[in-house]
């Protein structure tokens, strides 16, 4: 069983950055896909980018390509999720998520990945 805690959301002006964490504890998160998703107000949750367990393979949704960039440090059992020039619609409940997939499985399986955080909120203020 893996647990999921993400933290570094926060309050942000627009054009600025922030950088998010997902650390993991118990199972074997260094075999795992791990994914970002985002949730806005009365919106349906939505991919932002996805990591393979080797580092090897990313994949983004298109809204957030050039902007955001993930990573992992499988020795700290972390994900990370760098945010440049936020913009207003990136505010939002950001989760991060783990299944035996691949980077952009992560996408095609959102409905269905095994092991979820409890988000951390985002809001890029204009």
């Amino acid at each position: 069983q893996v647990q999921l805690v993400e933290s570094g959301g926060g309050l942000v002006q627009a054009g600025g950055s922030l950088k998010l964490s997902c650390a993991a504890s118990g199972g074997a998160f260094s075999r795992y896909a791990v994914g970002w998703f985002r949730q806005a107000p009365g919106k349906e949750r939505e991919f932002v980018a996805g990591i393979s367990w080797t580092g090897g393979s990313t994949h983004y949704a298109d809204s957030v390509k050039g902007r955001f960039t993930i990573s992992r440090d499988n020795a700290k059992n972390t994900v990370y999720l760098q945010m440049n020039s936020l913009k207003p619609e990136d505010t939002a409940v950001y989760y991060c998520a783990a299944d035996s997939t691949t980077a952009q499985g992560m996408r095609s399986m959102s409905r269905s990945l095994h092991y979820w955080g409890q988000g951390t909120q985002v809001i890029a203020s204009s």
